[in-house]
């Protein structure tokens, strides 16, 4: 789009989010699906004019304050059974001033997005402060807090309008590894749990007046699954949609998540969601993230985000890149035409946005590349059924009607064994595993769970997609 193309198009821009403000409708509201869909369509008309900019740390900013535990408790909580400093999310409720302030510096700074004060608003984080029956409120006050400081900032500036992000942060819990060195099928959190809070969290961030759902921080491919069919779940039972936002992080040099998935995998692995973005946060900072994001932005048919931290932790904690150098990385990334939209993880302030900001402004998005539709796969590592493939190769030895072996070491509980045998499927060229445990002698639903789990332990295994090949869903 040419500068006079912009220029015709402010005035419908400003309407449509002066449309927006009138009102003041949630998704609760009678209209909401009407409001909800102008408002992704605006979001979209912007993200193809430019690079959207999301605000910077809540924690960060949070820390500057200096709050004791007192100051967390406020009033309300003042005898609270447990202690609550570091519950971050709190202070939404007890210090909603300075939760509103950070909301609104950014927003100044040139925040195009700005995040819920929820990363850890699930049920499952807030048991450790005895707080769960706090989390539908959490949510929908935070979003509520964010919608206005949202909300006022375009009122000052109507041809800039702004946007919530629901945070949904990826939990204290991962479904994917086991917490228990001598047992590798043990798991202390299930997937229907995640779903049950992210569930729980997601109503009160789309009450609250949420614009989209930010699934961040993915560290456990499968906890963002289950993430995603709340959200979709949720979206059906209401009758209505938001967009998403799915933002993994790499974990350490190795470029993969803590789960072991590399960046085309996890794209493979969250497409379904349809989301508006993909990329990757928090973690190495920019430098550190670059090739990442570059790899994902190769396959994915989406806009891509990046909002690294302020550079890699310090002896004390803190986080050395100064908005200067985070401008100068990011605003790279945009010239390479990697981005389409920018922000900031762990340790970046209002002034590392404002200095983003500058850097990428007047840089066009990246383009959406033209991806072939075939079929995409995924265990740690990405498999596409394309002409270079050419033939896959499924190993059928870890269905027990295909191998009397294998139906033998599961009758007896051997599943290192078991394990065993599909490590050689692999080892042997299966570019898939098919795992069957339908046998009248087995428990086959206790069965399949307990070999998913060990071998989900081993990368040599699961770096190929595995086929659940069943006739109890």
């Amino acid at each position: 789009m040419n500068a006079i193309d912009l220029d015709q198009r402010l005035p419908a821009l400003e309407k449509a989010a002066r449309g927006l403000l009138d009102g003041g409708a949630t998704p609760r509201d009678p209209d909401s699906p009407r409001r909800q869909s102008d408002k992704t369509h605006l979001l979209n008309d912007i993200l193809a004019r430019r690079i959207v900019l999301l605000d910077g740390a809540m924690g960060t900013m949070i820390q500057d304050h200096g709050l004791d535990e007192a100051d967390f408790r406020g009033r309300r909580f003042a005898d609270w059974h447990r202690d609550v400093k570091g519950n971050n999310d709190l202070l939404t409720l007890t210090q909603p001033q300075i939760i509103r302030q950070i909301h609104d510096d950014f927003l100044a700074a040139g925040a195009d997005i700005v995040e819920t004060n929820t990363f850890n608003s699930t049920a499952i984080s807030q048991a450790d402060y005895g707080m769960k029956s706090l989390v539908y409120e959490l949510n929908a006050e935070s979003a509520r807090l964010a919608r206005a400081a949202a909300d006022g900032a375009t009122r000052a500036t109507p041809k800039k309008p702004r946007f919530v992000a629901g945070v949904l942060g990826p939990t204290n819990r991962t479904a994917s590894i086991s917490p228990d060195v001598e047992d590798p099928s043990f798991r202390n959190v299930s997937f229907d749990g995640l779903v049950e809070a992210y569930t729980e969290a997601t109503r009160g961030l789309v009450d609250g007046g949420a614009d989209i759902l930010l699934i961040e921080t993915v560290f456990d491919t499968l906890n963002c699954k289950a993430a995603i069919y709340a959200v979709l779940k949720f979206f059906d039972e209401a009758e209505m949609r938001l967009p998403v936002i799915v933002s993994g992080t790499i974990t350490d040099a190795s470029g993969r998540t803590l789960s072991g998935q590399t960046p085309e995998a996890f794209w493979h692995s969250v497409a379904h969601a349809e989301p508006l973005s993909v990329g990757f946060n928090c973690a190495l900072g920019a430098e550190g993230l670059r090739q990442h994001v570059q790899a994902v932005a190769a396959v994915a048919a989406v806009p891509v985000s990046v909002y690294p931290n302020a550079g890699l932790p310090n002896a004390f904690g803190g986080y050395d890149d100064t908005p200067e150098e985070m401008a100068a990385q990011l605003g790279e990334f945009a010239a390479s035409g990697l981005v389409n939209i920018v922000g900031g993880c762990c340790g970046t302030t209002p002034d590392h946005i404002r200095a983003i900001a500058q850097a990428v402004e007047g840089i066009p998005p990246r383009p959406l590349p033209d991806r072939p539709t075939i079929c995409r796969l995924s265990g740690l590592e990405a498999l596409e059924f394309s002409d270079t493939v050419g033939f896959v190769n499924i190993g059928e030895r870890t269905n027990v009607a295909g191998s009397a072996r294998f139906a033998k070491l599961v009758r007896d509980g051997d599943f290192l064994a078991a394990v065993a045998v599909a490590r050689q499927q692999v080892m042997n060229g299966a570019q898939v595993i098919d795992v069957n445990m339908d046998d009248a002698m087995l428990d086959g639903e206790q069965s399949m769970q307990t070999l998913l789990r060990m071998i989900a332990g081993e990368p040599d295994i699961t770096r190929v997609p595995v086929m659940i090949d069943s006739s109890k869903w």
